[in-house]
């Protein structure tokens, strides 16, 4: 006579493991939600005119600098994306998209403006897009895919916004972060879109380490959060610099590098310099002293110029929303931690209670 008792058994261990390690998962989250209530809660709100070196809250509205990106999904311009695309297929679930990208910006509060460095800080942003489709209903509400490259003009790119908006797009594909194309029409039972971002005039709240400009070790790679390029503490790749350093090879500026292509707005014919030319080269028009004023404010640093960063004893979050949006977000975030630790509890003594009784 066959027993029924061992499949049941083995259906309920199953679950109870999944319980488990669903709990855990849970709890972790729950706990890096209380800590950052905690800091966040736990640090007063400094004002941006009257910063001082350390560890510092601040609050206010983006600006976009020199640079924005290009959402994959909703194709809108922002300083921060996050966007997942997941399809399922037989019982199996895969990726067929995952970036985080982000770009330097400003936060201004009413005294004045600061910029952020984005590199290495821990982002808290909650989805402003989740839609799923099936077999049956195609493509998603709202998806309008990104077509162009990541990244886009800044703000006072006025020419190049008005062109990006007359250019006609191919909605049936968009363009991955490593340059392929993704078809939308993937054989999948179930595909879910997902997409976070931060754009200009949002709310958001850091917390970070302000120091001068001139302290900040690498200001390009600061000024980035991107999954591709060289890995800066490659050895090989420092033994090469030292290298070039010692042999003089190293231009000191961008100017004596590049030459004239150092200047902004050479490439396109609109340099804020005036550009050293042959005699007989066509002249281009005179610097408009309003662009070199921007290409300034964008560009140009000071040295003692504080700046908003992560480091290793502080650490950056970078938040959607006022202060306290973000702290009631990460109470609640303990609290269903907290319930994902009575989860964990509940199975690991289910399974406890199984094996036992198994062992008898």
């Amino acid at each position: 006579m066959t027993h029924l008792a061992l499949p049941s058994g083995t259906l309920f261990a199953g679950l109870a493991v999944v319980g488990l390690g669903a709990g855990l998962v849970l709890l972790v989250r729950g706990l890096s939600g209380y800590r950052a209530a905690g800091r966040i809660s736990g640090t007063s709100v400094s004002r941006i005119a009257s910063l001082a070196v350390g560890e510092v809250l601040v609050t206010g509205t983006v600006e976009p600098i020199e640079l924005t990106l290009i959402s994959p999904l909703l194709s809108v311009p922002c300083v921060y994306y996050r966007a997942r695309v997941s399809e399922t297929r037989d019982d199996s679930s895969r990726d067929v998209l995952r970036e985080e990208r982000a770009v330097g910006f400003r936060v201004r509060d009413p005294s004045g403006t600061v910029r952020v460095f984005p590199n290495g800080a821990r982002f808290d942003v909650p989805d402003c897009y989740d839609e799923s489709t099936s077999a049956w209903n195609g493509t998603p509400i709202g998806l309008q895919p990104r077509t162009g490259p990541v990244f886009a003009p800044g703000p006072d790119d006025r020419d190049a916004q008005i062109a990006n908006l007359l250019t006609v797009k191919d909605s049936r594909e968009f363009s991955l972060g490593g340059g392929g194309n993704l078809p939308l029409t993937a054989n999948a039972s179930r595909a879910r879109y997902r997409e976070a971002r931060i754009a200009a005039g949002d709310p958001v709240t850091v917390v970070g380490r302000v120091q001068p400009f001139s302290e900040l070790d690498d200001p390009t790679g600061a000024n980035l959060v991107d999954g591709g390029g060289l890995d800066a503490g490659d050895p090989e790749i420092a033994a090469d610099l030292a290298a070039a350093r010692a042999a003089g090879l190293l231009a000191a500026t961008p100017e004596e590098a590049w030459g004239n292509a150092a200047i902004e707005g050479f490439g396109i014919g609109r340099p804020v310099r005036t550009p050293q030319l042959d005699p007989d080269a066509d002249r281009p028009p005179p610097p408009d002293p309003a662009l070199a004023a921007r290409a300034a404010a964008a560009f140009d640093i000071a040295p003692d110029a504080l700046i908003l960063s992560s480091s290793q004893e502080v650490p950056m979050a970078i938040s959607l929303g006022a202060p306290t949006q973000v702290a009631a977000r990460a109470e609640w975030q303990f609290i269903v931690g907290l319930a994902g630790a009575a989860l964990a509890i509940g199975s690991a003594m289910t399974l406890a209670v199984l094996v036992q009784g198994g062992l008898r």
